[in-house]
C-alpha cells in the first residue's frame, strides 16, 4: 500500500508513520508538510490513501480535496485533525474517513483495513460500460474508450473501432467513469489519460492534445485543466 501523509507538524507526521509500519510493515509511506508539498506528491506517482491535515500552513486541507482526487482518481483521502467538529466538513466534502489527534491505534487499523477492502471491491469492479445507441445496448471495455465529446444533447463515444451516440451528457459519464483512469480535460472532453498520444502547446497559452488513433483530431485543455493534466501525465 501507498500512502502519503501530509501534516506541518512533524512530531505527529513521524508518530502517524510510527502507527501505520506497525499495522502495515509493507506500507510504503511519503511525507510532506504543506498544501504545496500535498499537490506535489499527488503529481508523483500513484497512491492508495493520503492522509490530509486540515490545518496545514499554507493551504487548508479542505481547499486541496477536488486537486488531490482529480491527481489521485484512485486513492482513499482521509482528513487528519484534532477538532471533532471538522468531521462534518469530511462528510461534506466526500472524503473517505477522518482520524483525530493525538492518533488511536484501533482508528487507524480500520482505516486501513477500510482502504484495502475497498481496494479488493474496485478491483471486482466490470471492466465494461453499456452504452444505449441506435435502439440497442453495446457493452464496450473501458480500456477501448479513447475519448467521451458532448454532442448535440447527449455524446459521441469514441473507441478504438467504432464511434457511438448515447442521449446522456458528458457528467453522467464522468460519473461512471469516476474512479477510473479519465480525465475532464475541457468541459466538453473526456478523455482517457492511458489513451493520450500528444501534448503540445496550442492556441493562446494553452494546451491541445491528441488521443490514440485520432492523430489528426485535436482536442482543446481548458486553461483551469492545464496545470493538473500536466501533472497527471508527468509533463
Amino acid at each position: 500500500m501507498r500512502i502519503a501523509i501530509v501534516d506541518d507538524e512533524r512530531p505527529a507526521r513521524r508518530e502517524l508513520v510510527h502507527q501505520i509500519k506497525e499495522l502495515a510493515a509493507d506500507a510504503v509511506i511519503t511525507e510532506g508538510d504543506s498544501g504545496a508539498a500535498a499537490l506535489k506528491i499527488a503529481g508523483e506517482g500513484r497512491y492508495d490513501l493520503f492522509f490530509l491535515d486540515i490545518n496545514l500552513g499554507d493551504i487548508a486541507g479542505t481547499a486541496l480535496v477536488d486537486a488531490i482526487k482529480k491527481m489521485q482518481p484512485g486513492a482513499k483521502i482521509v482528513f487528519v485533525t484534532a477538532y471533532s467538529e471538522y468531521a462534518v466538513d469530511a462528510f461534506d466534502l466526500g472524503v473517505s474517513d477522518y482520524v483525530l489527534k493525538p492518533y488511536d491505534e484501533s482508528r487507524i487499523r480500520k482505516v486501513l483495513e477500510r482502504c484495502e477492502n475497498s481496494a479488493e471491491q474496485e478491483k471486482l469492479m466490470s471492466k465494461r460500460i453499456a452504452i444505449n445507441s441506435e435502439g440497442k445496448t453495446i457493452f464496450e471495455d473501458i480500456d477501448n474508450l479513447i475519448y467521451i465529446e458532448t454532442c448535440k444533447r447527449g455524446c459521441l463515444i469514441h473507441t478504438a473501432e467504432h464511434e457511438y451516440y448515447e442521449g446522456k451528457g458528458l457528467l453522467e459519464y464522468e460519473k461512471r467513469l469516476e474512479g477510473r483512469m479519465f480525465f475532464r480535460c475541457h468541459k466538453s472532453y473526456l478523455i482517457n489519460l492511458e489513451k493520450v498520444k500528444e501534448l503540445f502547446p496550442w492556441g493562446n497559452n494553452s494546451l491541445g492534445l491528441k488521443m490514440e488513433g485520432y492523430e489528426h483530431t485535436i482536442l482543446p485543455v481548458g486553461r483551469e485543466k492545464t496545470k493538473i493534466l500536466r501533472q497527471l501525465l508527468g509533463w
